[in-house]
């Protein structure tokens, strides 16, 4: 399937301008690819091709890729990560209410299209691109896919701040969300964050860490690139066992994460709590110049605080001690306030073919505007003092 892109500056240029819809992120060039993607490692080649090449991504899964590519002269010159879905779980921006009100109406929300990094609530670059006007032929080409393949609508989640310019000049509704993210203010140590806290969170977090010793509980990092086997078979039924404690299936499977170890490891970071000397519970974090993201968790084994002080603490920490500027916890959670993380606001645009739908949801994210507005506002932060965001 072939698309025009929008009209580039000369007619020679045109005849050379091509938009593509590609199923396999293997067949398109890795390092262009990856050069158009930037830092984030949520759209580096190698990740989402993990996801396709262990099937954690598919047709049968609802999660098929239909990969925009947008070629110059032969080259690769854009891209956008683009999945038909067929269910709106792994996404984190939730619709649910949209899709049952299509069908209260006796109308087929799915399938969707949705430009997302999968499984991952992470804010980066979608339109992956150089410049403005190749940006804007990426969403003229997903608006032109939705209608030929009779989609309901079309979703691009979490895109960060270079793709906001030309999502705003789009025809596309934009919504608003939020996230608790941990900020580093300059903090030469944890003690030094900790200090900047009130006097309750901090007094907290220092008991909690004191217990934990007590109770011969310590902490590893494990860098990707020094990490064995064991130690990520440990984190997989760690990881493995949240799921089943909720009675679900694990959204990504081990050979997801071998291939993630063999393709990107300086990217990975595993905290290994162990107790006595035993691993007891891990996290799964991915990093890049700046960040550190937490993504995963578990734990074999109760202990009080344990959740709070692997997911967060020693993320916190980790990214003190090695200069990342922020650490982002992950999706929800008010409960990460008294950690250290402020909320954060994140975006998504969405573009419904229907126009009654268009237009109630356009109302409807006028209200919930507002109501998260007023919600971030009337937050009490947990500084003495609230750090730049």
């Amino acid at each position: 399937m072939h698309f025009e892109a929008k009209p580039p500056a000369t007619e020679a240029e045109a005849a050379e301008t091509v938009v593509r819809v590609v199923t396999k992120i293997a067949e398109l060039p890795a390092d262009a690819w990856n050069t158009l993607a930037g830092d984030s490692p949520f759209v580096q080649h190698a990740f989402l091709h993990a996801l396709e090449a262990t099937d954690c991504v598919g047709a049968p899964i609802g999660w098929e890729p239909v990969h925009l590519a947008l070629f110059r002269g032969g080259q690769l010159e854009a891209a956008m990560p683009l999945y038909i879905k067929h269910h709106s779980w792994g996404e984190f921006v939730f619709d649910w209410a949209w899709a049952d009100a299509y069908r209260r109406h006796g109308l087929n929300y799915y399938p969707k299209l949705v430009c997302c990094a999968p499984f991952s609530p992470v804010p980066g670059p979608r339109l992956l691109a150089k410049n403005d006007a190749d940006r804007a032929a990426l969403i003229q080409a997903a608006l032109k896919l939705t209608r030929d393949l009779n989609c309901s609508s079309f979703h691009i989640l979490f895109p960060s701040e270079p793709d906001h310019a030309t999502l705003n000049a789009a025809p596309l509704l934009h919504r608003n969300g939020f996230q608790f993210h941990w900020n580093n203010a300059g903090y030469a140590s944890f003690d030094d964050f900790l200090a900047a806290m009130m006097h309750d969170k901090r007094k907290k977090i220092r008991q909690e860490r004191k217990k934990l010793d007590k109770l011969g509980v310590s902490f590893r990092w494990v860098e990707g690139r020094d990490s064995t086997n064991a130690d990520w078979d440990h984190f997989y039924r760690c990881y493995a066992d949240t799921y089943a404690r909720h009675r679900s299936d694990p959204h990504l499977n081990r050979a997801f994460f071998a291939a993630l170890r063999e393709t990107m490891p300086d990217k990975l970071l595993l905290i290994v709590a162990d107790k006595d000397g035993e691993p007891i519970a891990c996290s799964f974090c991915i990093k890049d110049s700046q960040r550190l993201y937490g993504r995963h968790w578990g734990t074999l084994e109760y202990v009080p605080g344990l959740h709070f002080e692997t997911c967060y603490q020693q993320g916190i920490e980790y990214a003190i001690v090695n200069g990342l500027q922020v650490f982002e916890g992950g999706a929800q959670g008010e409960h990460k306030l008294a950690r250290g993380l402020v909320p954060t606001a994140t975006h998504s645009w969405h573009w419904l073919e229907n126009p009654e739908f268009r237009e109630a949801v356009d109302r409807f994210l006028e209200r919930e505007t507002d109501a998260i507005v007023h919600y971030m506002d009337e937050m009490e932060g947990p500084f003495r003092r609230e750090p730049p965001r």
